[in-house]
């Protein structure tokens, strides 16, 4: 395979991993309030989008790391802060609109030089839709929050 297809899938395993982790420490910190659902289905979401992403990693002959990163720590570490300050209800929406428009993008990026790599190409337009879908979801919960809190 490619090294820079490897390059992007890399990227984006490490990526997925990292934000699977901050939603974890979300989650945890949430202790059953808030967003949750909205937590638990993006661990969901990243989870699988990382076991893909290490599986095609590996079938390429590569290694899957699956530490993530030091973005999972510092995701981890603004989840604990905001919980301890602010609560993490839906006023987090704008900065994890903002972090999986960031993903978004990576994949925009991959998606450029894997077009001659159908398989690949495949998984990662699926992936970016679903994260796609997610942020017009939190979009439109952010709306409500921001229409109530007025």
């Amino acid at each position: 395979m490619d090294k820079d297809i490897l390059d992007h899938l890399k990227t984006l395993h490490t990526s997925a991993i990292d934000a699977r982790n901050g939603y974890e420490e979300a989650l945890e910190d949430a202790e059953g309030k808030g967003l949750t659902p909205l937590f638990r289905d993006m661990i969901a979401l990243h989870d699988g989008n990382a076991e893909e992403l290490g599986g095609a990693l590996i079938n390429a002959g590569e290694e899957a790391n699956d530490e993530g990163s030091f973005m999972s720590l510092v995701h981890q570490t603004i989840m604990n802060v905001r919980s301890l300050f602010n609560g993490l209800d839906g006023s987090v929406l704008p900065g994890l609109i903002d972090g999986e428009k960031r993903n978004v993008g990576k994949y925009d990026d991959a998606l450029k030089v894997t077009s001659a790599t159908p398989t690949i190409a495949d998984m990662l337009a699926a992936q970016r839709d679903k994260i796609a879908a997610k942020i017009a979801l939190m979009e439109a919960r952010k709306a409500a929050y921001e229409a109530t809190a007025s």
